[in-house]
């Protein structure tokens, strides 16, 4: 099963030396490797240059952003896998593509769990839309399936922070894509991103309720907003609070839905 690793690198030289690495020190090796630079000025065209024959494909030039960036790397992907790894993220050890890859699959979207510098993220082996309201999957964790993305399209570049997160709702949700969950550790990701900055909440929450207003309808945001307003409103619950909240929970519409009572 042929894996195409994309990363993408801008001015990040020693993050980018990491995740070199940890993809060529992998034991399975049915893999090829893509880098796509932005064109930077911190010595990492010439890192990449002295890695070059152990690439499949590299370009150092300027682009219009992130989602452009791994979209490039996209479509130059000739793997039946797609697994985005971005500069200063890492594999997690020489042996996890051999344990993802060891056994035959045939899904749309495989992923695993990520070790991050704020600790471990597990993400459920049963993923529904309640989950995607507040949450997303690890790109640097899921293994995509290259030809979704003519299907579907490839990352909306007019967004600076959910094209990651539309497409997986695209894809799982509206399209129902098949998936398989690894309970394992596949990559490390810093949270220096820039969906992980404080400042960047307000484009999130707008980015996202563009996505949601497109792809399904009013009725859907409205229920985001009271779910996101539920899960901030928890940090505020104490023990003594805990069956209030509970019965709001059941009073929305969100849970009524997903209950069948409406």
């Amino acid at each position: 099963m042929k894996v195409s690793i994309i990363t993408i690198n801008f001015n990040n030289n020693i993050g980018l030396q990491k995740t070199i690495e940890s993809v060529i020190d992998q034991i399975y090796k049915d893999y090829e490797y893509i880098i796509i630079d932005g064109g930077s000025t911190d010595g990492s065209k010439e890192l990449i240059e002295n890695y070059a024959d152990k690439l499949t494909y590299w370009v150092s030039e300027r682009d219009a952003g992130v989602y452009n960036a791994m979209n490039k790397g996209i479509k130059k992907a000739t793997g039946e896998y797609c697994l985005f790894l971005n500069s200063g993220d890492w594999l997690v050890n020489k042996n996890i593509l051999k344990e993802v890859f060891e056994d035959p699959v045939d899904v749309d979207i495989i992923y695993g769990n990520a070790e991050t510098s704020n600790g471990t993220r597990i993400y459920p082996a049963k993923l529904t839309m309640s989950f995607f309201f507040v949450n997303t999957l690890c790109h640097q964790t899921s293994f995509i399936k290259t030809p979704l993305f003519k299907k579907f399209g490839y990352y909306n570049e007019n967004y600076k922070i959910v094209s990651d997160w539309e497409f997986f709702v695209t894809a799982l949700v509206k399209n129902n894509c098949s998936y398989q969950y690894i309970n394992k550790i596949v990559s490390h990701y810093n949270l220096d991103g820039i969906s992980s900055r404080k400042e960047n909440e307000i484009i999130q929450i707008t980015e996202r309720k563009n996505v949601l207003k497109k792809i399904f309808s009013p009725i859907i945001y409205d229920d985001y907003v009271e779910l996101r307003i539920l899960t901030q409103e928890l940090d505020f619950y104490k023990n003594s609070k805990a069956i209030q909240f509970i019965k709001k929970i059941q009073q929305s519409n969100f849970y009524k839905k997903m209950r069948g009572i409406v």
